[in-house]
């Protein structure tokens, strides 16, 4: 056993998950609840590459051609970036959902986040779609919230645009 605390998981309520049909791979009450891995084991897949780099170099003191100092190069570089890479997802869903309701400027109904990543180094940033809490929404915007310190990316606010009403006869 661990002693690392639970992380917060999405989780599809039974009812909710039987009336929308979703598909049991899908489905946590079957699988189990689903949480977005953290971005900092791209570190770990950094070191495998330093290790695959010395292990290279190690055979070219043995006897293997000396040509082989590229492929340790390449080891080097790829491994440099994915330890770069690793940011660490400091924010989760909840948390995300929580800063893009406060950096709205009116009350937040409805909202859904998804992971995405930015720039070169593929930096955590959540995308928060938000919708004012009026029945039907007048407000919705996106707030991107960076997972690594919960920082404001950037954000977008506009009114919903009203359907004109339809001519009946």
């Amino acid at each position: 056993m661990t002693d690392r605390p639970e992380l917060p998981r999405i989780e599809v309520p039974a009812d909710i998950a039987e009336a929308a049909g979703m598909p049991e791979d899908l489905d946590a009450n079957v699988v189990g609840p689903y949480a977005v891995p953290d971005t900092a084991r791209r570190r770990g897949a950094g070191m495998v590459y330093v290790v695959a780099a010395l292990v290279v170099a190690a055979g070219i003191a043995a006897g293997l051609p000396t040509g082989m100092w590229l492929t340790v190069a390449g080891f080097g570089a790829i491994a440099i970036y994915h330890v770069a890479a690793g940011t660490k997802l400091e924010v989760r869903e909840h948390r995300a959902l929580d800063i893009a309701n406060q950096a709205t400027e009116f009350p937040v109904g409805h909202a859904s986040a998804a992971l995405g990543f930015d720039g070169f180094l593929a930096r955590p940033v959540w995308n928060v779609l938000v919708f004012s809490a009026d029945d039907p929404p007048s407000m919705r915007g996106l707030v991107r919230v960076a997972g690594s310190d919960g920082s404001i990316v950037e954000q977008y606010v506009e009114a919903v645009p009203q359907e004109p009403a339809a001519d009946v006869g």
